[in-house]
């Protein structure tokens, strides 16, 4: 019954949610080329604020839990599980103090209005997941950039998307390269939950009726532990906050 009443509900939801990234697209353009970056990353900020309010539609509601254990003027790298397109909508929006970068298949960089270009020019790297070789230095370089700028990294290190929710076995090398290249950042591990949901029928019809969860765990110095240990402790948080 929830996916037959998913149809009409899905129309407008996307109608919506399209119209907010071509409003926002030369809205992006504009703020970056006359007024810099952070009046692009404003604009990047309202932009999530838009289509996290078209997730309303569906009856979509977000909770985020412990966002004051998030450290101030730190290089940060978030670490979560990884359910949907919704995750990212999401951490942009509610942890925006906190400049949030990603690290994306170069697929995304290109064809979608506001998202490709945010991707491109707002401090994310684009990554070729079948060239490592392209790959490893371009996590470096984002690596660099948090640690300069005192901004954030955010990481999935499943390597895709979970489609029911079960979390898989994180994958080190990103981690571990920008773990290198911003010592003196803190490892946040998030546990998403309930993401998956809004595209359990695929991309149309919506699921409807989700409650999306954010829960931040404890930071954890880089400096602190050995690569190794602190890999362990992150999954285990994160995989620790999952309900399925």
């Amino acid at each position: 019954m929830q996916k037959l009443i998913s149809y009409p509900i899905s129309v407008i939801y996307y109608m919506f949610f399209g119209l907010c990234l071509l409003i926002f697209h030369p809205i992006q353009w504009i703020c970056l080329n006359v007024f810099g970056y952070q009046a692009h990353k404003k604009s990047v900020d309202y932009l999530n604020f838009c289509l996290t309010k078209c997730t309303n539609l569906l009856g979509t509601t977000y909770d985020v839990q412990n966002i004051d254990l998030v450290p101030k003027n730190v290089p940060i790298i978030f670490v979560a599980n990884h359910q949907s397109l919704y995750d990212i909508v999401g951490i942009i929006w509610n942890l925006r103090r906190s400049h949030p970068k990603f690290v994306s298949k170069k697929e995304l960089g290109k064809g979608i209005p506001s998202v490709s270009y945010n991707l491109r020019h707002g401090g994310s790297i684009l990554i070729d997941r079948k060239d490592p070789k392209q790959a490893l230095p371009a996590i470096k370089s984002l690596g660099e950039y948090i640690e300069k700028h005192k901004r954030a990294a955010v990481i999935f290190p499943e390597g895709t998307r979970s489609k029911t929710g079960v979390p898989k076995r994180f994958s080190e090398n990103g981690l571990k390269i920008l773990c290198k290249y911003a010592p003196s950042a803190y490892v946040v591990p998030i546990s998403i939950n309930n993401s998956w949901k809004m595209v359990r029928y695929g991309s149309f019809p919506m699921g409807l009726g989700n409650k999306l969860q954010f829960i931040i765990h404890e930071p954890i110095a880089v400096k602190d532990l050995p690569f190794g240990e602190l890999i362990e402790k992150t999954e285990s948080a994160v995989v620790s906050g999952i309900k399925n």
